[in-house]
């Protein structure tokens, strides 16, 4: 067997037993592809440690090339060896021993309200797709979305009555999103001005948000839609769709909600996960051992 035959049962096993997104296994692919290109050996089972530390010193000296993409690369190479070894077909995993580079708290960039503000005034209503572009930012901003589950947004999911959203999460993984009257107000005048008039593609009838043609909208077109708002108001952070989702818990956190219940919005596993993307201030850390520390 040859490596393209390793990774089809591989990609098979992310999908059905870990049931990872289509998006996060085509980037574990990707990255293992890298190290294939590189050490150009005919099988994973002649790999050598050797092979693979020689792989990261190379990645290591490329420009631009972070300790967080490094680290991604080595975790997603890792994955495949492992489960490699899981399954009987090596022995011996050849990255078990291989240290994955140390890496920093990196805070993200967030934006305060008043941006938000600028951000969403500078759509034109008057435009084709103004209402579609404004409840979109009053989505990702209301709910703290990620963009693959922005774009993914059924029309079942939407619970006016109750104010909540219905979210399919990674791993297909679903939580319960409150939504406030701001974004109910908006997805409602695009359904109304916008998305009922379009010529629906009959595989995308429940989909939320489309483009002009009636299809389900890409990452790729929400990505261009908030580029194009901050280069209109002159905005000099570098800013993307999670951009609203850090500003979303961001300004939970400092306006006191607590870390739990963020964590549960979001959709993260892992609690340290969430006081990286809400930027812990040292007032709020004191404020909360003050509160609930029993020696406080």
């Amino acid at each position: 067997m040859v490596w393209a035959d390793y990774l089809t049962s591989y990609k098979n096993f992310l999908k059905l037993e870990k049931s990872l997104s289509a998006n996060t296994i085509e980037a574990y692919m990707k990255d293992i592809q890298k190290f294939i290109d590189y050490s150009e050996t005919d099988s994973p089972l002649t790999v050598t440690q050797a092979d693979i530390r020689s792989f990261i010193d190379e990645i290591d000296t490329e420009d631009g090339m972070s300790s967080r993409s490094q680290a991604r690369i080595l975790s997603g190479i890792k994955s495949f060896f492992k489960y490699l070894v899981i399954h009987d077909i090596i022995e011996h995993d050849p990255s078990e021993m291989i240290e994955t580079p140390k890496l920093g708290r990196k805070l993200p960039t967030v934006l305060s309200p008043e941006e938000i503000d600028d951000l969403i005034n500078a759509i034109d209503l008057g435009s084709e797709t103004g209402y579609r572009n404004r409840a979109i930012l009053e989505t990702l901003y209301g709910c703290g979305l990620r963009v693959s589950e922005l774009i993914s947004l059924k029309l079942t999911d939407l619970h006016f009555t109750e104010s909540y959203l219905k979210i399919k999460g990674k791993g297909s993984k679903e939580r319960l999103v409150p939504m406030g009257r701001g974004m109910k107000d908006a997805i409602t005048l695009y359904i109304h001005n916008y998305r009922d008039t379009l010529n629906i593609y009959h595989k995308d009838e429940n989909i939320l948000f489309l483009n002009r043609r009636g299809h389900a909208m890409t990452r790729v077109m929400v990505f261009t839609i908030i580029k194009d708002l901050a280069q209109k108001i002159g905005l000099k952070k570098p800013i993307s769709p999670h951009t609203f989702r850090h500003s979303f818990a961001s300004q939970l956190i400092d306006a006191g909600a607590d870390l739990k219940a963020i964590q549960e919005m979001l959709g993260h596993e892992s609690i340290t996960t969430t006081e990286i993307y809400t930027h812990l201030d040292r007032e709020y850390l004191r404020d909360t051992i003050l509160r609930f520390h029993p020696r406080s």
